[in-house]
C-alpha cells in the first residue's frame, strides 16, 4: 500500500478531513490531496508531525509490511511455516526448469528465515539420525500438505509413522 493510501486511510480513521489534517500541519489542503494521491511527498518533518496526529507510526506510512504501531506484519507464507514448525508435512517441490511439481517428501520443518527453511527429510522414523537435513529455499516449495495427529503418512512411507 502506498505512503498515500495509507495516509488517507489513516486520516479517516481519526475523522479528521483533508482540510481539518491540512490545518494542523499548516499547509493546505491541496497539499494533503497531492500527497494522499501519491501524486506529491511530504517533508519528513511532516512525516513525523502526520503520524504522532493521526496516531500511528513513522514506519507504517513509509514502509509495506509494518502494522500502524510499526511492528512487522506476518505474511501468509511466515504465518503458514509457523503453523508448520515441528510438524510432519508433505512438501511438494517444484522442479526448477518446469515449474511443474516434481517430487513429495514427508518432512518436519525445523526452522526457516527469510527466504530458506531448515527442513528433516523423514525416511526413517525409527531412526531419525538417519534423517537427512536439508536447507531449501521457499521458492522451491509448490504445497504444504498437514499429517494430521494420529494419521499415517500415505506416501509410500505409512511403516515409519
Amino acid at each position: 500500500m502506498s505512503l498515500g493510501n495509507k495516509l488517507a486511510e489513516a486520516r479517516k480513521k481519526q475523522n479528521l478531513t483533508q482540510e481539518q489534517l491540512a490545518e494542523r500541519l499548516g499547509v493546505t489542503r491541496q497539499a494533503v490531496s497531492r500527497w494522499e494521491s501519491d501524486a506529491a511527498y511530504p517533508e519528513t518533518d511532516k512525516i513525523v508531525r502526520m503520524a504522532q496526529i493521526l496516531e500511528v507510526s513513522c514506519d507504517y506510512l513509509l514502509q509495506d509490511g509494518v502494522d500502524e504501531k510499526g511492528k512487522p506484519v506476518a505474511s501468509p507464507v511466515t504465518r503458514l511455516l509457523k503453523q508448520a514448525q515441528g510438524r510432519r508435512v508433505k512438501l511438494t517441490f517444484f522442479e526448477e526448469d518446469s515449474g511443474m511439481p516434481l517430487f513429495h517428501e514427508w518432512c518436519v520443518i525445523r526452522d526457516f528465515d527469510g527466504g530458506w527453511a531448515n527442513v528433516e527429510v523423514v525416511t526413517n522414523k525409527r531412526k531419525p539420525e538417519k534423517n537427512e537435513v536439508r536447507l531449501i529455499p521457499l521458492s522451491a516449495i509448490s504445497s504444504i500438505t498437514f499429517l494430521k495427529d494420529g494419521e499415517t503418512a500415505d506416501y509410500g512411507l505409512s511403516d515409519l509413522f
